[in-house]
């Protein structure tokens, strides 16, 4: 692994604040099997979670152009790049509200990142879809395009 790889690695591990357990496929980092101060949902879930709790706040965190080849329908897309305790205030009104972050799937560490500056911004109801759109395409389950 080279100097730049471990380092990056480093540096994803700690912008999780988690214990540093990266994996690699190739040179894709998997993400986290967890986040403190979230729960993670699989598709099923999602819509359960989404059905039961109607002003839930779906944010699709992958960028912009990958976002305009299909979305979850509901979700919004603020690029985790753009994620700021302002701009989170900006779209979840009040800390308690629950907000659900999605990117492209366990190799994708862009909703993982938006869900950790969510829980330290002190949102308290936050889930995680970790396998994303990954998984949503594969149970061929509906999308905005």
């Amino acid at each position: 692994m080279s100097t730049y790889t471990h380092t990056c690695l480093l540096f994803i591990c700690f912008s999780f604040a988690l214990p540093c357990q990266t994996a690699t496929a190739g040179d894709k980092i998997v993400s986290p099997e967890s986040i403190n101060g979230t729960t993670i949902v699989a598709a099923e879930g999602l819509i359960e979670l989404a059905t039961q709790q109607p002003q839930l706040v779906l944010i699709d965190s992958r960028i912009t152009a990958d976002h305009r080849e299909g979305f979850i329908e509901g979700s919004i897309s603020p690029p985790n790049t753009d994620t700021t305790c302002e701009s989170l205030a900006r779209i979840i009104a009040a800390l308690n509200a629950p907000v659900l972050f999605y990117c492209n799937g366990v190799r994708c560490g862009r909703s993982g990142r938006a869900a950790v500056i969510a829980v330290d911004c002190g949102y308290t109801n936050i889930y995680w879809y970790r396998n994303g759109m990954e998984e949503w395409q594969e149970k061929e389950f509906p999308q905005v395009q």
